[in-house]
């Protein structure tokens, strides 16, 4: 059963904390034990995953799995760790899910699960290991998302929508660097 479409959410833009990494490795490890063996590894990605810029205060992990039927079979299990579950919501090949805080009320995190070897998830990882790299395109990051949160505040679609162009611009950059060195 897919979950309605994520609620809409503003656009909070907060300083790096280190409560990001604890939270992608907290997660990883419920994931681990709900999943077991389908489950192959969690990459934290994303804005908190980068050290130094100013990011929405929601932590994006991909799970990487065996296969994506093995994954839906668990869909129980995820939704047990309190998860809703989107289905692949507009990315092939993807299970999509996000996780509420009980306290705040406020997206936690987001899952972006792809079985091995999937086509889409290497731009994922390139982008967030270019950016490690390169701390200067980090910051021109940074401002493309202070300018996306002032076009669009109240809606992170919008704001999405807003860097993209940028995003897919540097994320051929990220891959090819990504590339070159495997």
């Amino acid at each position: 059963m897919i979950d309605p479409t994520p609620e809409k959410l503003s656009v909070e833009l907060h300083p790096p904390s280190p409560q990001w990494a604890e939270i992608a490795a907290a997660e990883a490890a419920r994931l681990k034990s709900a999943l077991g063996d389908v489950l192959l590894a969690v990459h934290h990605i994303g804005s908190t995953a980068i050290p130094g810029i100013l990011a929405k205060p929601i932590v994006d992990l991909i799970p990487v799995v065996t296969n994506l039927p093995s994954l839906d079979a668990r869909e129980d299990a995820i939704r047990a760790l309190g998860y809703k579950w989107h289905g692949e919501f507009g990315l092939e090949a993807r299970r999509y899910c996000t996780l509420t805080d009980a306290i705040t009320g406020k997206r936690k995190v987001q899952l972006h699960c792809y079985a091995t070897g999937a086509a889409g998830m290497p731009r994922h990882l390139a982008f967030r290991d270019y950016l490690r790299a390169h701390p200067q395109i980090a910051k021109d990051y940074e401002a493309q998302k202070v300018r996306a949160a002032a076009l669009c505040p109240d809606d992170v679609l919008a704001y999405n929508d807003a860097k993209n162009d940028w995003i897919k611009c540097v994320e051929r950059d990220a891959l090819a660097w990504w590339n070159s060195r495997t």
